[in-house]
């Protein structure tokens, strides 16, 4: 197969003129309106039980405005879960394969095939898909269209795995505690070479990546591809199974919505009335530009996340406080956890992010400084630059289609006190606070000021982090003393 790198589109200049319909092409809605949004809440609860209706095809656009507008990269979802009538007769298949355990991560990357959140991709990557999202960020379809793909789904294996696959076409996939999961077809192996893959992932390899540290460094030596089907939906038991929509179930809410325009924002952190802020403007400003009802999906990532950041039950309790207070409007708000893992990737990682969000029906994402990023790991500054992100948004092969709403900072007017726009004239009236100090101010029972956080979700966070210091203490006083 060929492979071919696209040159970048250019940046789309935003039209002032409204228009209800969807945008055919990516455009970068002028950052003077916009900034970090983040709550969460469902107008009503979702289970997971609803049957998901059969997959098909966007119908042709009629005069009633459907969600459904942006269309699933490759042109339709994938579903790669079998058929309810064909569960029994693939485990017993899978049961006389050969087996290949799954560590937690294989089983998040599991689920987000499963469900379509990396159409057109049917299964872990073969090599000439690796090597096309390695080095272009974007795969070449059999029609040539070009589709993002910016993070290599890939499931290594040991050599001790392989020896024991051989020639088999088929391999059964379990969970790490044993339980058969699904079935890889066709399969292909072919060499790791994590060293590539973190610096083209990364851009570095320095020590101390999160996800590298996790899911690559103890990972086998060799990648196996091919296509996928899994026995059933992937359920974690959690509590949390319910707020795990598919990309169709989503599609299928924003239709009963009747949304206009989809906008989505990406988080992994808990929620303050800044956040709030910037996504009722971003609403605001679609209503401007002539759209009826947009809807917001709150999209908090479920999979894996570094050992500092705020665990999702705990995130989930703390963003259902904040909407309990009203901050957003439940009517117009559908929260989902979004099934993926973190890489802290940064400009790399975004591209996937937004990807995945075309599939779940978003024709509209916000992004702003640093997305995806993190602090570097041995030095004393950020591991890429907060404003390439959004930059690398509005240029990315495959991305046209995405309209990308870029914001400007909110920050705590101590003078009105209460979050707002950050205003440069006045610079002296704003008080940042990052992540760290506010988890700071957690640890140590030191409240915000007020009006940074609804006093609920505040709670929600001292409390877990009043339950850590517990735990610890209670771990230090139970450990041996050393002489």
């Amino acid at each position: 197969m060929a492979l071919h790198l696209l040159t970048p589109p250019r940046l789309h200049h935003y039209s002032s003129s409204p228009t209800p319909s969807p945008l055919p092409r990516r455009r970068a809605i002028p950052s003077a309106s916009y900034s970090l949004a983040h709550p969460l809440h469902l107008r009503r609860r979702l289970t997971t039980s609803r049957p998901v209706p059969a997959l098909r095809t966007r119908r042709a656009m009629s005069s009633a405005i459907r969600s459904s507008l942006i269309d699933p990269d490759g042109g339709a979802l994938v579903d790669l879960v079998g058929a309810p009538d064909r569960r029994a007769a693939l485990r017993a298949e899978a049961e006389a394969l050969p087996r290949v355990r799954l560590a937690p991560v294989d089983v998040e990357w599991a689920h987000v095939l499963a469900e379509g959140w990396a159409s057109p991709l049917r299964g872990f990557m073969r090599e000439h898909e690796y090597l096309q999202c390695l080095h272009f960020n974007s795969l070449r379809l059999p029609s040539g269209a070009v589709v993002n793909m910016s993070l290599p789904i890939v499931l290594a294996i040991g050599d001790a795995d392989k020896e024991g696959i051989g020639a088999a076409p088929d391999v059964a996939l379990a969970g790490p505690d044993g339980e058969l999961l699904a079935i890889l077809r066709s399969v292909e192996i072919y060499p790791h070479n994590k060293e590539e893959r973190i610096a083209r992932t990364w851009g570095t390899t320095a020590p101390g990546l999160p996800y590298v540290d996790e899911a690559i460094t103890p990972a086998g030596n060799w990648l196996i591809g091919g296509d996928l089907e899994v026995l059933q939906p992937i359920k974690y038991n959690d509590g949390l199974d319910h707020y795990r929509l598919s990309p169709q179930q989503l599609r299928d809410e924003f239709d009963k919505r009747g949304a206009d325009a989809v906008f989505a924002f990406q988080l992994r952190n808990p929620v303050h009335n800044g956040h709030a802020l910037l996504m009722n403007d971003t609403r605001r400003r679609l209503l401007e530009m002539g759209f009826k009802n947009p809807i917001l999906l709150l999209h908090p990532l479920g999979g894996f996340t570094k050992a500092d950041d705020v665990p999702l039950p705990v995130r989930m309790e703390q963003h259902s406080k904040v909407l309990e207070d009203g901050v957003l409007d439940p009517e117009t708000t559908i929260v989902s956890i979004f099934p993926s893992p973190m890489h802290y990737a940064g400009p790399t990682e975004v591209q996937w992010h937004a990807k995945a969000r075309i599939n779940a029906g978003a024709n509209f994402y916000i992004v702003g400084r640093d997305p995806a990023g993190m602090g570097h790991p041995t030095e004393k500054r950020d591991l890429y630059n907060p404003d390439h992100g959004k930059k690398v948004l509005s240029m990315a092969p495959g991305l046209e289609k995405l309209n990308i709403l870029p914001f400007k900072v909110a920050a705590y007017d101590m003078v009105a006190k209460k979050m707002a726009f950050f205003e440069p004239s006045r610079s002296q009236d704003f008080l940042f606070i990052s992540g760290t100090k506010m988890r700071t101010f957690a640890k140590t029972g030191e409240n915000p000021p007020d009006g940074f956080m609804c006093p609920g979700g505040w709670k929600v966070l001292v409390d877990y982090y009043n339950s850590l210091q517990t735990e610890e203490a209670a771990a230090a006083a139970a450990a041996p003393a050393t002489v």
